[in-house]
């Protein structure tokens, strides 16, 4: 058991190194008592020799692939969708049930807030066992709900995948580039009446280089089953904030019986971050070796979960060991019932801070957030006629639990408070789908999030319900729309300044899309974002975009 001082966790509350005296509230924000494990939210089941891959397919999705399914994933602590943060939305980028699939396009598109749109994408797919494949995107907004330019934004993407496939294995590589600039806009109205206000000050700007390595078994007979999978990604800010990743990860199974399979995963991560005077060095290994038996009425998966976790800079050097235990029963062939215990940890880097709340203010305190325990039930199943459920209760107990909340004294960065203690969350969620011959799909999804805080005052920056409607439907082959709603409530966030706490209000967001197929190279299409027209807040001070919309055309060769 080791224990984080305090004084690191202010020095990633404060903004500026002259305030670091000020006092915080008692126990806000603090991180102690560290049990280090490892989150991994991915489930994996690799039953043996059943495997089948076909020739390298293009990344377009085929009606196959956009059926509804049904599969829980553990509750991960990213709650929020990238909707609801101030963007302006691109198009759907599906394609109508049996029109021609041409292997290339290029898209442009335009609309309010001085937006623009440039996508292109470029396959070579003519070879058995070779595919080459390269995608540009480009989404600026020049200006935002505040301020005009003060709140635009811009986010640049390219990606290069190369795959190799012979009759024993297929490999992959992926090399991508991502750069997204934007302004931290959530500043008083008085502070830009100063005189001295100087947009270049509110300015940033994140980019990230990422080269990923890949090889798995491709040949069906195999009693064993495997797949390698290797990467670095290289983020910089800025303000010359910087992280290098090194992550790799191995899964394999092997049939014992008609029965019983034997998984193993590992991963390993090698983290540096840097950011002034700060330097972190941070990796974790982990190893979850189980055992699965299946039969028609009954699933049983038990096993292990190890994990070591160390922390150069904090003094952590831990390891952990956790059950694995899930049980799916089905009485008849379309229903289950299921039940299980796990523990964890949620691994906190920069990277992945920065996708939950890109506003983070420098030298933010990284720590990884401990599933000690989990315990859940549910049942998920096929109603026929089309419409298919679930439904999950969770109860889990969590140490460094993380949160978002404006600093001191910008309120317009965010730093991340973590209790410390031992934080309660109770998760109910349910879904309800309805497919109607691959032509309309409906999915209605709803969660509610109990927090028992330990020592944080609230879940800051997190929802008490969240709630999604998707919708697609396509007509006559031409025309392809999908529907969306989102609603948020329950967000707290609060002002160390002034001392007030905010509930925000609840968010209401929904979108419509529409491709339109005018022949059998060109569309055309629009996306109309936040019809409602709310300028809600995701988090404190930074409002999001009201009514916005992006019309432009498709060209496939």
């Amino acid at each position: 058991m080791h224990r984080i001082p305090s004084i690191l966790l202010l020095s990633s509350c404060l903004s500026l190194p002259a305030l670091a005296q000020q006092r915080q509230p008692a126990k806000e924000g603090e991180v102690d008592n560290q049990e280090i494990t490892v989150e991994k939210s991915r489930k994996i089941e690799l039953p043996p020799a059943n495997r089948l891959f076909d020739k390298i397919q293009s990344v377009r999705p085929t009606p196959e692939q956009r059926k509804m399914t049904f599969e829980f994933d553990d509750r991960k602590l990213t709650v929020g969708d990238p909707k609801i943060t101030p963007n302006v939305l691109a198009p759907t980028t599906g394609q109508a049930d049996n029109t021609p699939a041409f292997g290339n396009y290029v898209r442009l598109g335009a609309g309010n807030y001085s937006s623009f749109l440039g996508e292109g994408y470029f396959g070579l797919n003519t070879l058995s066992n070779l595919a080459l494949e390269g995608s540009v995107r480009h989404l600026s907004s020049g200006i935002g709900p505040v301020d005009g330019k003060n709140s635009a934004q811009a986010d640049t993407r390219v990606k290069l995948t190369g795959k190799y496939l012979t009759d024993a294995f297929k490999l992959q590589a992926d090399l991508g580039y991502d750069r997204n600039a934007y302004n931290f806009y959530g500043y008083s109205r008085e502070y830009v009446a100063q005189s001295t206000f100087n947009p270049d000050l509110i300015k940033q700007q994140l980019n990230t280089v990422s080269l990923r390595l890949g090889i798995e078994n491709a040949k069906s007979e195999n009693a064993i089953d495997y797949s390698l999978r290797t990467g670095i990604t290289n983020l910089r800010d800025r303000f010359n904030a910087s992280e290098f990743d090194w992550g790799t990860n191995v899964n394999s199974s092997l049939g014992i019986s008609d029965n019983i399979v034997a998984l193993l995963s590992a991963d390993a991560y090698l983290t540096q971050r840097s950011d002034g005077s700060i330097v972190d060095n941070r990796n974790l290994f982990r190893i979850k070796p189980t055992f699965k038996y299946t039969s028609p009425l009954l699933t049983v998966t038990a096993g292990v979960n190890v994990a070591n976790q160390t922390d150069k800079r904090l003094g952590i050097n831990d390891t952990r060991a956790f059950p694995v235990l899930n049980i799916d029963l089905v009485p008849v062939s379309t229903i289950h019932f299921f039940a299980g215990v796990d523990g964890d940890i949620n691994r906190n880097t920069l990277r992945t801070l920065l996708s939950e709340n890109k506003w983070l203010a420098p030298q933010v305190l990284l720590a990884n957030t401990v599933k000690s325990l989990d315990i859940y039930g549910g049942s998920k199943g096929d109603l026929g006629g089309g419409f298919g459920y679930e439904g999950k209760v969770s109860f889990a107990r969590y140490r460094n639990f993380a949160t978002f909340n404006n600093s001191l004294p910008d309120s317009s960065k965010f730093f991340v408070l973590y209790d410390g203690g031992v934080s309660r969350v109770l998760t109910i969620s349910a879904q309800l789908g309805y497919n109607l011959k691959d032509r309309f799909r409906s999915s209605l999804k709803g969660e509610f999030f109990s927090y028992g805080l330990d020592r944080l005052e609230a879940a800051w920056g997190r929802p008490r319900i969240a709630a999604t409607w998707t919708n697609s439907y396509t007509l006559n082959k031409k025309l392809f729309v999908t529907a969306d709603l989102y609603y948020y409530e329950g967000i707290q966030n609060k002002n160390f300044t002034s001392g007030q706490t905010f509930t925000l209000k609840p968010i209401y967001d929904a979108n419509l899309k529409i491709d339109y197929f005018l022949g059998e190279q060109i569309s055309a299409f629009v996306s109309i974002n936040n019809i409602i027209g709310q300028n809600y807040q995701r988090y404190l001070y930074y409002q999001s975009m009201g009514l916005n919309f992006l019309g432009g055309i498709s060209y496939s060769f």
